[in-house]
């Protein structure tokens, strides 16, 4: 099942009513969209964290790094060890209409490096 995320609403099973146009690839309104998506994640907001209750139970132990993916916004995540070290487990395509993400796409890891991104990363 596919769910819509409005910031402001929350998730959403169906597509919110007047779809728009995706921003320009590249666009500062499309930057400034995934940064607000990287800045949630990290700061672990509820919305996020229902979302991907499901899929990840230990949220705060992931980082995100911005890359794109057919000509969409993506983000690669990476899952810290306990040795520091951060392993990839896959990326996030995200589907823009408007203003908002009004999808997610998950891959699994094995097409990072098809988006410039490695496998894992060295701990911090």
């Amino acid at each position: 099942m596919q769910y819509w995320i409005d910031c402001v609403t929350g998730l959403q099973r169906r597509p919110p009513a007047g779809l728009e146009r995706p921003p320009a690839s590249g666009s500062p309104l499309e930057d400034a969209i995934v940064a607000k998506f990287v800045s949630a994640w990290d700061e672990g907001r509820d919305l996020v964290a229902r979302f991907c209750a499901s899929i990840f139970s230990a949220r705060r132990r992931f980082d995100l790094v911005r890359t794109r993916a057919n000509g969409q916004p993506a983000v690669g995540a990476y899952l810290r060890a306990p040795n520091g070290i951060r392993h990839g487990v896959g990326l996030y395509v995200l589907t823009l209409t408007g203003d908002r993400i009004c999808a997610m796409t998950r891959f699994e890891n094995s097409v990072l490096p098809w988006f410039g991104l490695p496998r894992s990363l060295p701990s911090q």
